[in-house]
């Protein structure tokens, strides 16, 4: 994902495209807070206590993409990729770093879950349900779910890249 691919979402599409380019704005604001740093500064923690680092959200957010548009969505079997730290019964895995692991393999995952998510949803509307908890989500549901956990994350990554090299309004 490269920072030149971000665009403003339309201001007067309809919901499905509005609902896509808010998701692909928060996915490439990510790759933003990312770019040009080293693979040290990248592995660096914003503040302790928290051990939240820019390659441990990127891995995060590629456990996020599997867990909501292949496990949930298209009910795949699709296991943990970084869950090494998940808690039982969770989705949350991903945070914690792996020396063997470098950014661009990260981001190699990620774009390679992304892709995928794409071609999950590309055939099916926004009022298709998947079984979930007991119940039904719609795809409208899980992208409007996305977004808000990208822009989570992405206030996350805008903290620590500002602590890192004081670089901020990405």
């Amino acid at each position: 994902m490269s920072t030149s691919e971000r665009a403003m979402p339309p201001l007067d599409a309809d919901e499905r495209t509005t609902l896509e380019s808010w998701l692909s704005f928060y996915r490439s604001t990510l790759a933003q807070k990312c770019d040009g740093l080293t693979e040290d500064q990248l592995r660096e923690a914003s503040v302790a206590p928290s051990p939240i680092t820019l390659l441990g959200l990127v891995q995060h957010m590629a456990e996020v993409e599997r867990n909501w548009f292949r496990r949930v969505l298209a009910q795949e079997d699709a296991p943990p990729i970084f869950a090494a730290d998940a808690r039982p019964g969770t989705a949350d895995g991903g945070f914690d770093l792996d020396e063997a692991v470098t950014y661009e393999s990260a981001v190699s995952v990620w774009q390679a879950e992304v892709n995928r998510a794409r071609r999950n949803c590309a055939a099916r509307a926004l009022e298709d349900t998947s079984p979930f908890m007991g119940g039904q989500v719609t795809l409208r549901w899980i992208y409007t779910h996305m977004i808000g956990e990208y822009a989570r994350h992405c206030g996350h990554a805008d903290l620590i890249r500002e602590r890192v090299d004081g670089r901020t309004g990405v």
